[in-house]
């Protein structure tokens, strides 16, 4: 059948124009390319559920971390760390800046100016507690904000050894053009000399007119000959290495910390070679160094020392009569409990003391169980201690503080608190007793309370210090506390003064300071306390071993300078120390007094700055190098910033490896700024770590990452480089040399199939072998003699001159495996008379030697033999011969005939004793003086790996070569 088509003439154009749109074809598809995205949105939104979680999604994204000041509360009393705030007013305050312990501001309401500091506000990043709800007006936001200003930026870091192949890189380009630039001149003057007269033998290619233009093209013909000179697979195989490195890391049993279930963790798979050159570590204390638990051990209460060590002689003090005492607190010095009971007024008000100059907040959620919140270890220990001792701390108001005195409950007017800073290194309240009576007191550093004490307590200042002395030397933290009783009269004056100088926007500092030096004057002194923060277990073995190693230890901490403070990091240093050795406290500015310092002969150097706006660039070199004279390092009362800035100072004029190593989110710039960071998981939460390169559980487990996955991973890339290096040198210039013989003609020596399994089969696996298994000691030896970690620092394994012979080796090693294949095929008969000189069994010959020298290579190179080692260089070689067999037989010939050419090669060249001979001989001139160099270099000039290696066999060796 057929259809009929009726024309009509008026619409001619129209009908032809419908006719070419029509066809036979069916679509089924759902989209086409330009509906897809539209229609599949819309159809995917009519799921309620996506919509939701899109705005949730657009939601979260607009909502803003900011620096936020507290306005109301959940609190009974409204009260957080701050007094309560109505909503509306005005608000005035400084610009942004990076200070995280200040702030000033002033809000307006109703015609009153009220004062606002840093105790009213919420840093972004802090956590609240003791709070179901709360409100806060945004101060800054966004970067402004005071974590934000002292963050460091994030970098992406980069071993020392990827920057050095970086350069390498470029040099083997470079190479590479100069050695295709040689040959494709070699092949124009040949053309020019004798190819132009033989081109019916040998004609030129189509649309070759000239001897330089044959050149030309000959140039790019050997640039993808030669190619394989650039190690286009050795960032593939770093990455291979590194990451099973890094398992090492992970799976390392001894440092698994048990009591909270923490393993070492390797966070980035890209770094861990460096960690065998580390020259500087940047250490934060309290979390870092220390437990960060801190324990009322001593104390001097009216020149009368109390506290002792524990000892299995002595029983803990029994504070069972107290119902509110804390039964994790241990005292063993029960003469003081017998003082408290006999109502002893000096212990008394000391305790007292201890119970109200704080800004400790308690959580009771059952009755009798107390939960102190402190901003500092050392405050919640002092309250603890008070509230053992019968002076319970119970609750507090903006206005009041509630005490439980001996089973008496009393609650004392706040009047006012003098904070602490860092030059003040004091702090005071002034409470009105239910009696009526006003005291200021206070509680404060030695050096600046002693200043202001009333001249009656003379006496009992020198007692004091006897004790303070005492426990300074025994590494604790001490306060000195002392009192006064006020004149009301003279108090209603100072309070309304110091309403009008906390509410100044313009030196409100200064103004508030001159009262507070007026108000604290004439102090009765009580005594001291004496607070342990223990160390971690194992630190100063570990530093002791770190210095071995000659890696230097600076330690960063916030802490103030003091004695305490100062006893406890030298006695992590006590190695290093020197029986004429002094401390000296470096005031900075001027640099002056760094220069002096270091002219006298110190041993030793302290940081400390007196003003939180500290520019370290602006005294960066006398900084860095007076430092790094010196046997110890101590920078104190230094912020997050300044952390980073120290760091950066040091990589930028040391031009040294450096590993920054905290606990807490104050370390998260130095962390960041550092070659290598390590976050220690502690106390302060998990900000260090989440953002380090390695993290773990204590600070001992330090030196076995340096010393031993450190050193291992960096002795292992470097082997892993030389070798890589070396071989695909010899392998590519056999090459260049064989065009010498070729008429530059861009032949290749090796059959295509060789050249194809050569890094991919027969030397891939060899070489990971050594470089994930290989160990030149034992971890024990490693930990034992730290200084085989030196030669990781002193950057001796690799490096440009390193290169340099590895280069001169593959040079030398190419030059074997050419001529001497080519000399013994030369004019060389097979036993029954055939001629074996031909170019396949050359090939197979050249490429057999090569093999097998690289594989004798990589036995040299390797240390420490295993199963897998030995696996995969016999294997490598068993693979070899099996492929070339079959690859050369009849059978792959006939099937496969054009990719299969070298038909019966390697049957006909290896069955000859001549070929074996001379692949024994290129073998013998290859690693023989290889073989030689290494000998009388372990001889004469020996590492510390080959001593630490012969004092395992004879130990009196390593004593006569040290």
């Amino acid at each position: 059948m057929g259809c009929a088509v009726i024309l009509f003439p008026v619409l001619p154009i129209l009908f032809i124009f419908l006719f070419f749109l029509q066809n036979n074809s069916i679509k089924t598809s759902k989209y086409n390319f330009f509906t897809f995205l539209p229609l599949n949105l819309f159809e995917q939104f009519q799921r309620i559920a996506n919509a939701y979680f899109l705005f949730l999604l657009i939601f979260l994204s607009v909502c803003v971390q900011a620096d936020l000041l507290l306005l109301s509360s959940s609190e009974p009393h409204n009260f957080h760390f701050c007094f309560y705030l109505p909503f509306t007013g005005e608000v005035k305050c400084e610009a942004p800046n990076n200070k995280l312990d200040k702030f000033t501001g002033t809000l307006t309401l109703r015609g009153e100016k009220y004062a606002l500091d840093n105790e009213k506000m919420l840093l972004r990043g802090c956590t609240i507690r003791n709070t179901e709800w709360c409100f806060g007006l945004v101060i800054y936001a966004g970067p402004d904000t005071k974590l934000m200003q002292n963050s460091g930026k994030t970098t992406f870091k980069r071993t020392s050894i990827d920057r050095l192949m970086n350069v390498l890189v470029l040099v083997i380009f470079a190479f590479l053009a100069l050695m295709c630039l040689i040959l494709a001149i070699g092949n124009g003057i040949w053309e020019y000399d004798k190819g132009y007269y033989f081109q019916v033998y040998l004609p030129w290619a189509e649309g070759v007119n000239s001897a330089s233009y044959s050149g030309f093209l000959m140039f790019w013909s050997y640039v993808i000959i030669l190619n394989t000179v650039v190690p286009i697979s050795l960032y593939v195989s770093v990455e291979i290495i590194r990451l099973g490195n890094s398992f090492y890391i992970d799976w390392d049993r001894k440092m698994y910390y048990p009591l909270n279930d923490t393993p070492a963790q390797a966070r980035t798979t890209t770094l861990n070679e460096e960690l065998g050159q580390i020259k500087y570590i940047f250490s934060d204390k309290t979390g870092t160094l220390t437990q960060n638990i801190m324990c009322f051990n001593k104390c001097s209460i009216n020149g009368k020392s109390y506290g002792m060590l524990s000892t299995c002689l002595i029983l803990r003090v029994d504070f069972s009569y107290n119902q509110l005492a804390d039964p994790k607190f241990a005292f063993y010095d029960h003469s003081l409990v017998e003082a408290v009971k006999l109502s002893d007024v000096p212990t008394h008000r000391f305790f007292r003391l201890l119970s109200l100059c704080h800004t400790v907040m308690p959580e009771e959620k059952k009755e009798g169980n107390l939960v102190y919140q402190a901003q500092s270890p050392d405050e919640g220990a002092l309250v603890t201690a008070a509230r053992n001792f019968g002076f319970v701390f119970r609750a507090r108001t903006p206005e009041t503080i509630t005490i439980v005195e001996m089973g008496e409950t009393k609650i004392y007017k706040l009047l006012a608190i003098l904070d602490f800073n860092n030059v003040r290194k004091r702090m005071s309240v002034i409470v009105r007793s239910p009696e009526g009576d006003l005291t200021l007191y206070c509680k404060g550093a030695d050096t600046i309370l002693y200043e202001l004490l009333h001249s009656s307590c003379d006496t009992l200042k020198e007692e004091t210090t006897e004790h303070l002395n005492e426990f300074a030397g025994e590494g604790l933290r001490t306060l000195v506390v002392a009192y006064k009783n006020l004149d009301e009269d003279y108090f209603q004056e100072w309070i309304r003064r110091h309403h009008e100088a906390s509410t100044a926007l313009e030196g409100r500092e200064d103004k508030l300071s001159e009262l507070y030096e007026e108000i604290e004057k004439d102090l009765m002194l009580l005594g001291a306390t004496a607070i342990e923060d223990k160390l971690q277990d194992g630190v100063p073995q570990t530093i002791e071993t770190l210095a071995k190693a000659n890696i230097k230890i600076w330690v960063l901490t916030g802490d103030k300078q003091g004695k305490a403070a100062t006893a406890l990091d030298v006695s992590l240093f006590s190695h290093q120390w020197d029986g004429s050795a002094k401390i000296h406290v470096l005031i900075l500015p001027p640099l002056k007094t760094a220069q002096k310092t270091h002219s006298q002969g110190f041993a030793s150097l302290s940081v400390r700055q007196n003003s939180s706006n500290l520019e370290l660039e602006q005294i960066a070199l006398e900084l860095v190098r007076t430092a790094c004279l010196c046997k110890v390092v101590i920078c104190c009362r230094v912020t997050p910033l300044q952390k980073a800035q120290v760091v950066e100072l040091v990589k930028k004029y040391k031009k040294a490896v450096t590993l920054a190593i905290g606990d807490g989110a104050n370390d998260v710039s130095m962390i960041k700024t550092a070659h290598i960071g390590v976050g220690i998981s502690g106390q302060e939460g998990m900000q260090a770590v989440l953002s380090s390169d390695f993290s773990f559980a204590q600070f001992r487990y330090l030196q076995r990452l340096l010393l031993v996955h450190g050193r291992w991973s960096y002795i292992r890339m470097c082997k892993f480089l030389k070798y890589f290096f070396y071989k695909n040198f010899a392998f590519t210039l056999v090459h260049f040399w064989y065009g010498f013989f070729s008429g530059f003609s861009a032949q290749t020596v090796y059959d295509e199939w060789f050249i194809t399994l050569y890094n991919l089969v027969y030397t891939s696996l060899p070489v990971l072998g050594m470089s994930l298994f290989d160990q030149d000691v034992d971890d024990r030896w490693s930990m034992l003699f730290p200084q085989l970690y030196v030669p990781g620092q002193q950057n001796l394994y690799f490096n440009k001159t390193v290169f340099v012979k590895c280069m001169l080796q593959g040079i030398y090693s190419s030059l074997i495996l050419f001529f001497i294949p080519y000399g013994a095929m030369y004019n060389t008969m097979r036993s029954d008379g055939k001629a074996i000189a031909d170019y396949q069994s050359f090939a197979l010959m050249a490429q057999t030697c090569l093999l097998i020298v690289v594989s004798v290579q990589i036995g040299l190179d390797t240390s420490y033999w295993t199963v897998v080692n030995q696996f995969f260089i016999w294997g490598s070689l068993s693979v070899y011969f099996a492929i070339t067999f079959t690859m050369y037989s009849d059978g792959m010939y006939l099937i496969f005939t054009a990719s299969f050419p070298f038909i019966g090669t390697a049957r006909n060249t290896l069955s000859q004793p001549n070929v074996w001979l001379a692949i024994f001989l290129s073998i013998t001139l290859c690693v023989l003086p290889v073989v030689g160099f290494r000998f009388l270099k372990a001889q004469l000039k020996p590492t510390p790996s080959d001593k630490v290696r012969r004092y395992l066999i004879k130990p009196e060796i390593l004593l006569t070569t040290t």
